[in-house]
């Protein structure tokens, strides 16, 4: 059976320093999954946990009293409407949430490709070149698999995001990408789907030419093959994100061939 888009576990609400956009509010969000048909959203706010060290000025703020605004969640009849976080690791592989935390969310997003934050998430000689960067890729995945999470609510956020290239730049981002090799993204999804940890389908990471096609999905249909199970992340911190993603959720289910078998249940 072909994989039903009823999901979307990446959500930003206007408590993120990133969005910011008052009309972001968890009814807002509701709705959309209404109009949409989606039977499990999550918020996901930017969350670095004050008892972690290392938090850089922009996150520092962003700490559990303030996303906890959010709740209480509004809830409508068949829909689950979760209360999660993005996490962020750093460029020590430091993750931005300790051990005692995790109770308090249903589920729980880590990027390993916000490579944008400069001596934050990667250092200088992490972020030089391509070739480095696709080294950093594969090095910060790989720190995540190796953690002592509860995987079965964890999800790893846009593998294909263009923060990826040096100063954002989706030509640099689309030189990185083909420098990690099959057998490393083999050995690192077959251990994702033996973890049983969520790999992310991002609106965003969707929006490609069809030159491009092939370097953006490869990741997706080696995890597949592998065994990873998916998720959608809108990944909206405006309200004009959230209404374009059920298109974008739906072309990658086609392109990538997805089944029910292939979902990740939270």
């Amino acid at each position: 059976m072909r994989y039903v888009v009823d999901n979307d576990l990446h959500i930003h609400s206007k408590i993120s320093a990133c969005s910011g956009i008052a009309e972001q509010t968890p009814e807002r969000i509701l709705k959309y999954a209404e109009e949409t048909g989606l039977k499990t959203i999550c918020v996901t706010d930017h969350f670095w946990d004050s008892d972690v060290e290392g938090a850089s000025d922009w996150y520092a703020p962003q700490d559990y009293n303030r996303i906890v605004a959010s709740k209480p969640l509004p809830q409508k009849e068949g829909i689950r409407f979760l209360f999660g976080c993005e996490t962020e690791l750093d460029k020590n592989l430091t993750l931005g949430i300790s051990k005692e935390k995790y109770d308090l969310f249903d589920f729980i997003v880590i990027p390993t490709t916000h490579f944008h934050m400069d001596n934050f998430t990667l250092s200088e000689e992490e972020g030089a070149d391509e070739h480095t960067r696709a080294a950093a890729w594969v090095k910060h995945f790989e720190a995540v698999l190796n953690m002592d999470l509860p995987f079965h609510k964890v999800g790893i956020a846009h593998l294909t995001c263009q923060l990826i290239g040096k100063n954002r730049e989706r030509a640099e981002f689309l030189k990185t990408m083909p420098l990690i090799s099959d057998q490393d993204m083999e050995r690192l999804f077959t251990k994702a789907a033996k973890l049983g940890v969520g790999i992310e389908l991002n609106a965003c990471d969707m929006i490609f030419t069809d030159e491009e096609a092939d370097i953006v999905l490869r990741p997706y249909r080696i995890a597949k093959k592998c065994g990873c199970k998916f998720y959608f992340a809108s990944d909206g911190h405006r309200p004009a994100e959230l209404d374009r993603a059920n298109a974008l959720f739906n072309k990658a289910v086609d392109w990538l061939e997805l089944t029910e078998d292939d979902k990740f249940k939270l």
